[in-house]
């Protein structure tokens, strides 16, 4: 409003000027007619400038069409400014929009992004842990293979070592280093031995004696004899007097317990 009286303040002076001016010619000629007197003579002549009602609504027609042209002329402007004003900031909507949409979808292509990084480390992880198990697998099935054979071949080697340890023990024991250590063993328990008097000639007893290793004697016991009861008990005592006993000439003849033939006149 301020800016349509602006913008039309000479058209407004203007229209009120004049209409001042037919108001202040229509009071003096009144005043003029009431206060003078009629006199005979011929009036002089009077200068006056008249104005017609119909000038006058013209001219405010026009003001007022003036007025409201110029109301419109602002309003559309108003309107105008108003549609820009929207318009732009539509605009600056559809931009904020169109940028956060972006951002969005950068945001999700990142995540999309990150996720199949994350998808394909985990797969290389989990091919790496397959190949490591599969390698584990091999070196451990070759390890028991290996362990395996190993121990065939000590079972193997075992075997031979003992049937060679059979094989030499079976050829000691019969060959003569058996029969020096088995007469070794009678010789040593019969000089040990005290005769009884009820002895007689012909002395002939089986005698089961048991030992340590180190020829200490633990057990002795006549099994068989042709002497009486004197003479059993005085081979058992020459058993104990003998010990220790003389060590074998090869440890495989050691004998934890033997039988020997006891003849003392023989």
């Amino acid at each position: 409003m301020l800016g349509f009286l602006r913008e039309h303040s000479g058209s407004m002076a203007f229209s009120v000027l004049l209409h001042g001016l037919a108001l202040a010619a229509l009071v003096f000629v009144t005043q003029f007619s009431l206060h003078r007197a009629p006199q005979t003579v011929q009036p002089l002549p009077i200068t006056a400038v008249v104005v017609s009602s119909q000038v006058l609504h013209a001219a405010a027609r026009r003001e007022a069409a003036d007025a409201k042209a110029a109301a419109d002329a602002a309003a559309a402007k108003a309107a105008a400014a108003k549609a820009a004003d929207a318009k732009a900031a539509a605009d600056l909507k559809a931009a904020v929009d169109a940028k956060a949409a972006a951002a969005a979808e950068q945001a999700q292509e990142l995540r999309a992004a990150k996720a199949a990084d994350e998808a394909r480390q985990a797969e290389a992880a989990r091919r790496a842990d397959e190949a490591k198990r599969v390698e584990e697998a091999k070196l451990a099935a070759d390890a028991k293979r290996a362990a395996d054979e190993q121990a065939r071949k000590d079972r193997e080697a075992e075997l031979r070592r003992q049937m060679a340890e059979e094989e030499r023990i079976s050829a000691v024991e019969q060959g003569p280093l058996a029969d020096r250590y088995r007469t070794s063993l009678a010789n040593r328990i019969t000089r040990a031995w005290i005769k009884p008097p009820s002895a007689r000639l012909g002395i002939d007893c089986r005698v089961e004696v048991t030992q340590i290793p180190g020829g200490e004697v633990t057990g002795a016991r006549v099994t068989q004899c042709n002497g009486d009861a004197a003479v059993r008990q005085s081979i058992e005592n020459a058993v104990y007097r003998a010990s220790p006993l003389p060590d074998p000439p090869d440890p495989a003849l050691f004998l934890r317990t033997f039988v020997f033939e006891f003849k003392p006149d023989e």
